[in-house]
């Protein structure tokens, strides 16, 4: 009765909410919420350059997140790339002497705080010609003015970043009277001018103070209270914004330091001076405000501006445009003429007259509607990743973030579990569920930024691999059995896999190597089927006559083992075969084929582990050791028995392994060796039970029919800035924009995988003669491609 509730309870949900109603439901989300983003960028303004000078919050000790942008941290030599033959001035009191440090710190962290306190500190870096000045003038006077004046007067000496701020000082010379605040007025107004006149031709920043921790203050500092802080504050800024009449001042307010002070002035030594990672988190905000509409760092999108769009994007644009209006064109007329063949009804009999029966539908409707649609797709990946329109955010490793989400997955995953068609071992319902939990883990472990976790780095890193053993089991098995090397099945395996990456790098204008997945198992499939296409071509049907094309295909192996060994530890023979003409362009990132060299690297046995186990499974098969039944061990209860208990503890001792592992280098080293362990483990786990052969999570294996889709549609539409961020919908509430962004993101992938399959039907023929010529139009595509890449890449050097 229970399962009967259960199946009449799904029937009743899928009547009401299916696939299709999913999508229409994400297209609405999307339309609101970019109407929403667009009018609210309208009515605060476009410029994230505020917004990191403003406001933000801690996501954890010392991760400060700007609101609606993300924030790169600079290391050395980027600091100095950007500020070379710079001069940046800092003049105040002794809170923007700290401030001075900490910048100087990012340029050179060997510089230490030495010296007379009240007095000019310089600082100047010889390698990269860069000049930063700390002036001391601890009050808003005649002294501070007359500094700034001859700034406006002489352009030579005029510094390129200038960062003031002072007002304690005179709170406390003066015992926090009324007077000081008059007089701190009238000398903030005389000296806005200079600064909005600076202002036009360098970059200026007020820094608003600080609040204290009145309880730790000396007894001569607590007339400093946070009140008269606030009075002086509140001058400054209304001073500073009226300084220009009819138009915004281009003195920039450096408020942000106050939200950063009320989380962390509780560590301070002396309630007055902020702790040292406060005043870091405050220079890194100035060096991202300056540096990052130079530098342009991918994962710094805060006072970036949009890039500008290539020639390919352009064309591009033109192309999915005129795909859209043709598809409106079609319908129309389609439309019309379904109209006026409509079944009439006869009026002396009443009966409807059938004029015509439904005609299929053309290939030509269904390419003009897949390009439609996939146009439209690409316009919200491009919203999301490069105009600018959506927020991005920082990703912030937690345990909880990570480890929560396994669990739900799990539970849900048990949950939904139905019976499988055959009970082989790596049946297609269990690889479908095996690939399905493995892409939910990689985009669980994606969006928490748990890569910053060795342990889970790691059995991350098995994951991957699992899926290139599947790449080598599977695509083995179905050339050893069907011994079907025809170029049809080559083609259609070779667009399913790379249409959608090639349509992205058109769209976002990022090189193939980026998107490093397709790749990598784009050129081991190649690798598997020239393996087994060469002469002499050994499938089952001969091997099931003479075990001597067994020996024939292990000598096949083993010769593609010293290959794969040979280019492993020859990087020089790698990287010249990958940096000829046209495979550069392909395999390049960066200017080189370093990182693909290391990533083909990292998983370079795998591949071959799967075709060998593939291998051997077929030939126990061939001569039914196996017991595949339903239900039924795989092998005897003795060798069963044994090998389940070798799995199990094989599984624990990598996990164990992997989990006490210090350095990443060190481990990456042996992964590629022992990765086959916990895989090999996980399958006779998975395998050897009747009762597990049996049964499979339908939930995971939905997920494992779209995993390639879910891969790479991540990289834009659920992170941010190309994997280095988060995509934030919905601002202010975390747990709401991943529910919302997901479900967008999950119904794009399985929208995709549907386009995918229905162009590989149509550009991808089965006539031999069709296909060539097909071919010849794709490979003249790919040339002329891949020329307009290469003068595009000429003219941005």
């Amino acid at each position: 009765m229970a399962a009967l509730a259960y199946n009449l309870g799904k029937r009743e949900i899928n009547h009401y909410f299916s696939v299709r109603s999913a999508k229409v439901l994400a297209l609405v989300a999307v339309l609101l919420l970019a109407a929403c983003h667009l009018a609210s960028r309208r009515y605060r303004g476009n410029d994230s350059c505020e917004y990191l000078l403003s406001s933000g919050r801690f996501l954890g000790e010392k991760v400060w997140q700007p609101h609606s942008c993300m924030m790169h941290k600079y290391k050395i030599s980027e600091a100095k790339n950007c500020l070379v033959d710079k001069h940046i001035a800092f003049i105040g009191d002794s809170r923007i002497r700290q401030l001075f440090y900490s910048f100087v710190k990012i340029i050179n962290p060997q510089f230490k705080e030495e010296g007379n306190k009240h007095e000019n500190i310089p600082f100047e870096d010889k390698t990269a010609s860069v000049k930063v000045d700390f002036l001391w003038h601890p009050e808003v006077n005649g002294s501070m003015k007359q500094c700034i004046k001859v700034w406006t007067e002489d352009s030579i000496a005029k510094p390129h970043v200038i960062v003031a701020g002072a007002a304690t000082w005179s709170i406390k010379i003066h015992n926090g009277s009324s007077e000081a605040l008059s007089q701190y007025k009238m000398n903030i107004t005389s000296i806005a001018p200079l600064l909005e006149k600076l202002a036009k031709t360098s970059d200026v920043y007020w820094v608003l103070q600080d609040p204290v921790y009145e309880d730790l203050l000396s007894e001569n500092r607590k007339m400093i209270t946070n009140e008269k802080i606030d009075a002086y504050n509140e001058a400054a800024v209304s001073i500073l914004n009226s300084s220009t009449r009819n138009s915004k001042s281009n003195v920039k307010m450096f408020s942000v330091s106050k939200l950063i002070a009320q989380e962390t002035i509780m560590e301070s030594l002396d309630g007055l001076h902020l702790p040292e990672s406060s005043r870091e988190t405050s220079a890194m905000i100035l060096m991202n405000v300056y540096c990052n509409k130079i530098l342009k760092p991918v994962d710094g999108s805060c006072c970036q501006p949009r890039p500008p769009l290539t020639l390919i994007q352009k064309l591009a644009a033109c192309f999915f445009t005129s795909c859209i209006i043709g598809y409106l064109i079609f319908y129309i007329i389609h439309r019309n003429a379904h109209r006026k063949n409509k079944p009439c009804t006869d009026l002396e009999s009443g009966e409807e007259k059938k004029n015509i029966i439904n005609t299929p539908v053309s290939s030509l409707e269904i390419l003009l509607q897949s390009f439609c649609k996939l146009g439209l797709i690409m316009a919200y990946f491009y919203m999301c990743d490069r105009a600018n329109l959506f927020m991005k955010e920082n990703k912030f490793y937690t345990h909880s973030s990570f480890f929560i989400p396994i669990i739900y997955i799990l539970v849900l995953g048990v949950f939904y579990n139905e019976n499988t068609k055959e009970t082989k071992v790596l049946n297609r319902e269990q690889t479908d569920e095996w690939k399905g939990w493995m892409q939910l883990v990689i985009l669980i472990y994606h969006i928490s930024g748990a890569s910053t976790f060795l342990p889970v780095y790691m059995h991350i890193r098995v994951l991957v691999a699992a899926y290139l053993f599947q790449t080598g089991y599977g695509h083995f098995s179905y050339f050893w059995i069907k011994g079907d090397f025809g170029i049809h099945r080559v083609c259609q395996v070779l667009f399913r896999l790379n249409f959608l990456v090639v349509v992205l790098c058109i769209v976002m204008d990022r090189p193939y190597q980026f998107y490093y997945f397709v790749p990598l198992v784009t050129v081991w499939f190649m690798v598997i089927y020239v393996t087994l296409a060469l002469w002499p071509q050994i499938i089952q049907k001969k091997a099931n006559g003479n075990c001597f094309w067994h020996f024939g295909l292990l000598l096949k192996l083993g010769f593609l083992l010293l290959f794969i060994c040979f280019l492993a530890y020859s990087q020089g023979a790698f990287e010249k075969i990958f940096s000829l003409w046209p495979l550069s362009k392909c395999f390049e990132l960066k200017g080189n084929v370093y990182e693909w060299w290391f990533r083909w690297r990292l998983d370079r046995y795998v591949v071959f582990h799967g075709m060998l186990f593939a291998f051997i499974y077929l030939a126990l098969q061939k001569r039914q050791i196996l017991s595949e039944g339903k239900g039924e061990p795989l092998f005897s209860n003795k060798i069963s028995n044994f090998l389940l208990f070798i799995s199990v503890v094989s599984f624990l001792t990598y996990s164990i392994w992997a989990s006490s592992c210090k350095n990443k280098a060190e481990c990456n080293e042996l992964h590629p060796s022992v990765s086959v362990v916990q895989i090999l483990a996980f399958i006779l786990i998975r395998n050897i039970p009747g009762y597990a052969r049996s049964v499979y999570s339908s939930f995971f294996a939905w997920f494992g029919r779209i995993s390639l889709e879910l891969f790479i549609c991540q990289y834009h539409i659920w992170l941010a800035a190309d994997t280095r961020g988060i995509l934030v919908l919905i601002p202010g509430n975390p747990m709401l924009n991943i529910i919302v962004s997901t479900f967008i993101f999950v119904c794009v992938a399985h929208e995709i995988s549907q386009i995918t399959n229905d162009l590989a039907q149509i550009i991808i023929p089965k006539d031999n003669s069709s296909l060539l010529k097909r071919l010849a139009c794709i490979a003249a595509f790919f040339c002329g491609l891949l020329i307009l890449s290469s003068i595009q890449d000429k003219s941005k050097h």
